[in-house]
């Protein structure tokens, strides 16, 4: 068996395979990272007063009321971004109030929305869901008149009417539908639908072009089940809002949409950027991972041992420094007084005079010293003082294997 086969047979998967699977992991792992960060923005809440709750105080079935008659579901916005939109003042916007809502959500929408065309519907009852039934609620009992009107004041100067409504029946833009259940209504002069003289259960702000439905009985999903009330409920709208199907839900008073974690922000803009480049970096890094061969490289030392190292350290001083102009003569007399010595020059000669003592024992040059050392020391760059030092050394070593 060749080295090659016998190292197939010690892999049971080629690198091929190994890297599809790593691929296919880390895009699933993504895609959980990703569905479990957002999954709760899109969970259907079980029961309360919101648009997606089919519970009895909930709106759903008049969404799927609104999509049948207009032949499009009406739309959902789910952040305050979409609340401010140009897009949203062309809509009539139906405001679902819960007992768990958010109060400071509510005073957003309201400022968000001046000047553009509401409906604000009341709670009315306080319910529990049901154990046996998902998305089912039992009602307990009608909300105090307190905490109805606590969401009132927050819309409008106004507050619940007391006493019981008297009115058997309720006319809803000319059709005559039953009065709910203990009526809830307010005191009002010229009201849109009225519940008696005097007393309304849809009202208009004076100075907004809000519309408070005191009575949820009359358009959520345990109302809808008398056909009367679930055409009065069109009637009504189209009452408030003549543009077919110009109808939007609001989800920001409820919370949906709008809990922000630290997994969103590492997604959303203006982060998403620099998870993108951390990603980048990391899928990089591994890919340099795979290219190398052997053991990484250890780093050298900034200053290495040895002479060698001494003077190439002592060179770049000296040249950082700016001197290496100054050295040509210096090197050229420090050379002659070398080849004196290793020639055995007589002591005390002279400069020239050495010079001419070591020309002399040039015998197949005429001033083969002193011409050399005179380039040395008139050397004015690097490439010119590396010659001629380069000469001086090999015309004393020369002379001193001619002398052996």
């Amino acid at each position: 068996m060749s080295a090659t086969a016998a190292e197939a047979a010690q892999e049971p998967f080629s690198r091929k395979t190994l890297f599809w699977g790593i691929f296919a992991s880390l895009l699933a792992a993504a895609g959980f990272f990703l569905l479990s960060t957002y999954a709760p923005d899109f969970r259907q809440p079980e029961g309360g007063g919101t648009p997606l709750s089919k519970g009895g105080s909930g709106y759903a079935g008049l969404v799927e009321w609104l999509k049948l008659a207009n032949g499009q579901a009406p739309p959902m916005a789910r952040s305050e971004e979409a609340l401010s939109s140009g897009l949203a003042s062309e809509f009539l916007l139906i405001v679902t109030i819960a007992p768990n809502s958010d109060p400071a959500a509510l005073a957003r929408i309201v400022k968000l929305r001046s000047g553009q065309a509401t409906l604000f519907v009341l709670p009315k009852w306080f319910t529990f869901p049901m154990q046996d039934h998902e998305g089912w609620e039992t009602k307990i009992e009608r909300l105090p008149d307190t905490v109805v009107n606590d969401w009132l004041g927050r819309i409008a100067k106004a507050k619940l009417g007391e006493g019981k409504g008297s009115v058997g029946q309720i006319d809803v833009a000319g059709r005559t539908v039953a009065a709910p259940e203990e009526l809830q209504w307010v005191a009002d002069d010229h009201p849109l639908i009225a519940a008696g003289k005097g007393k309304a259960v849809l009202t208009e702000l004076d100075d907004e072009p809000f519309y408070i439905l005191t009575d949820p009985d009359l358009i959520n999903n345990a109302a809808l089940k008398d056909p009367q009330k679930a055409a009065a409920a069109l009637d009504m709208i189209a009452m408030l809002e003549p543009a077919k199907g110009a109808v939007m839900f609001d989800l920001t008073l409820h919370g949906i949409g709008q809990k922000y974690d630290l997994a969103k922000l590492l997604v959303e803009p203006p982060f998403l950027a620099l998870t993108l480049s951390v990603l980048a970096a990391a899928a990089l890094a591994f890919l340099h991972g795979l290219g190398r061969f052997g053991p990484p490289r250890t780093e050298a030392r900034a200053i290495a041992f040895g002479k060698r190292a001494l003077v190439d350290t002592t060179a770049m001083l000296l040249k950082r420094a700016g001197r290496l102009g100054e050295l040509g003569d210096r090197y050229a007399a420090l050379m002659r007084a070398r080849a004196g010595a290793l020639l055995g020059a007589p002591q005390g000669l002279p400069g020239e005079a050495l010079d001419r003592w070591l020309d002399s024992r040039d015998r197949g040059e005429t001033q083969g010293f002193s011409r050399r050392f005179k380039a040395a020391s008139e050397a004015g760059n690097l490439a010119q003082m590396h010659e001629a030092a380069q000469e001086l050394h090999d015309w004393t070593t020369r002379r001193l294997g001619e002398r052996r």
